[in-house]
This record gives structure tokens, C-alpha cells and sequence, in this order.
């Protein structure tokens, strides 16, 4: 199949096809005497477990990792299970920071109402401080 195909079944977009090509993600594709990428359903599947791990959260270093894992089947899939704690330790640390962000946002939400003038406006104050 070809690229546009490839983006349709998947429901990723060419460009991002392309990109995880240049991250190498998935091998380099056959391709046509005309020079178009030619790809088959090993590509689609790569595509689609790629895209679930991005929908996790997963960054494509560890999205890496996990597809070089895939590739040994027999071995123990301890490094698999510590990368996903490793990311789960790295989503609660992200929550917590997000918390205090909405906690800061919050107060300046209460330093200013829509009555002053910008030069009155506490927003503006407490971000000057």
C-alpha cells in the first residue's frame, strides 16, 4: 500500500508517517520502480502500536526501546514492565506539577477582575514580581 493508504488505515497523517520513518521506528519501506514507498501490514501494525504508545504518553526514546524489545520475544519482559513504572513515576510527578500550576493560575485569577484598569490589573503585578 502506498503512503496515503498507509495514513488512512492507520489514521495517522502522512507527515507523521514520514517523521516516525526519520526516528526510525519502523524500517525503511520497499519502493517502486517509480520511487513511491510501498508498505505492507507489518508496517500498519508497527504504525498502530506506535500510535497507542504516543496516546499514552510514551516518548518515541521509549517507544524505541519497546519496539527493540518486540524483537526478542524469549526474553524476559522485566525492562518492559520498569519502563512503564518508570513512566507512571513521571505522569505523577507531571500531575503534581499541573496541580500547582492550576493552584498559581487560580490566585491570579483572584488578583484582577474585569472593573481595573491594566494598569491596576493584578495579573500583570504578580507576574512583574
Amino acid at each position: 500500500m502506498k503512503i496515503g493508504d498507509l495514513a488512512k488505515k492507520s489514521g495517522c497523517s502522512i507527515q507523521t508517517i514520514r517523521f516516525y520513518e526519520k526516528q526510525h521506528l519502523f524500517e525503511a519501506c520497499k519502493r517502486t520502480e517509480g520511487n513511491y514507498r510501498i508498505y505492507d501490514g507489518s508496517s500498519l501494525s508497527t504504525l498502530r502500536f506506535i500510535k497507542q504508545c504516543r496516546s499514552l504518553g510514551l516518548t518515541i526514546k521509549e517507544i524505541k526501546q519497546l519496539l527493540d524489545t518486540k524483537k526478542n520475544p524469549d526474553k524476559s519482559c522485566s525492562s518492559v514492565n520498569n519502563l512503564i513504572h518508570q513512566h507512571m513515576i513521571d505522569v505523577t510527578n507531571r500531575i503534581a506539577e499541573l496541580k500547582e500550576l492550576k493552584l498559581s493560575l487560580s490566585d491570579m485569577a483572584l488578583a484582577c477582575s474585569d472593573n481595573r484598569k491594566i494598569k491596576e490589573c493584578g495579573v500583570l503585578q504578580m507576574l512583574e514580581e
